[in-house]
């Protein structure tokens, strides 16, 4: 979205250049960094709405950089790595990214998925005001969930899928499902295993709402 800040966590300068140029095109505000390091301290300094997080670097990695941010942030991450093994995959989207791109990647692509992953941060995409589910309370209109009284520390992401799962508490909902809607062309279904597990670590008391239905997919106990 046009205006916001981005950061580029990129050692190759090539790809980081490119990405830039298409970001900057779009009214995009772009930082770089090329080690981890130097992107704790952009995130910092920076405070962007966004990070491209590539899965190797020098100093600290990628993987280490997202559990630190993580652990006080909630800024969307989208990882950019060239390893292609869905352990690598499940690896970034485990501890808190919410989308990954592999190398060789089309900046056009990259720059959809920023598109994307911005409005569902932003919660433009909604279709009530709030569901309540036993203690689970899901409030579309401030993108927020809470267990009780509890706000819930839970990513975009986790937030959009347990909004789907929420609207139709009760029913199993399989993986396909809980992608739907979606405008990024992110459609790996055996990732939504990870989110929901990231997901369910965050819902604390109210975890065992969260049910896997086998050979189904997943349900929100009412």
């Amino acid at each position: 979205m046009p205006g916001e800040r981005i950061l580029i966590v990129e050692d190759e300068a090539r790809i980081a250049a490119v990405l830039e140029r298409y970001l900057r095109a779009e009214g995009f505000q772009v930082e770089r960094a090329g080690d981890g390091k130097r992107a704790l301290e952009l995130w910092r300094a920076a405070s962007p709405d966004l990070i491209l997080l590539d899965l190797m670097l020098p100093e600290i990695d990628g993987v280490a950089v997202a559990t630190h941010i993580r652990a006080t942030s909630d800024v969307p991450i989208i990882m950019l790595t060239a390893k292609v093994e869905e352990d690598d995959r499940l690896t970034g989207l485990g501890v808190g990214a919410d989308d990954y791109v592999t190398k060789p990647f089309s900046p056009r692509e990259v720059v959809a998925r920023v598109h994307a992953v911005l409005r569902r941060a932003s919660g433009q995409v909604r279709s009530a005001r709030q569901h309540a589910v036993g203690a689970l309370r899901i409030d579309l209109d401030a993108f927020a969930a809470y267990c009780g009284e509890t706000r819930l520390d839970i990513s975009p992401t986790q937030f959009r899928m347990l909004a789907a799962l929420a609207a139709r508490a009760g029913v199993a909902l399989r993986r396909q499902e809980l992608l739907e809607g979606r405008t990024d062309g992110f459609t790996d279904v055996r990732t939504v295993d990870a989110h929901v597990k990231n997901l369910r670590r965050r819902l604390g008391a109210c975890a065992e709402q969260l049910e896997t239905v086998r050979g189904v997919g997943y349900r929100l106990r009412t």
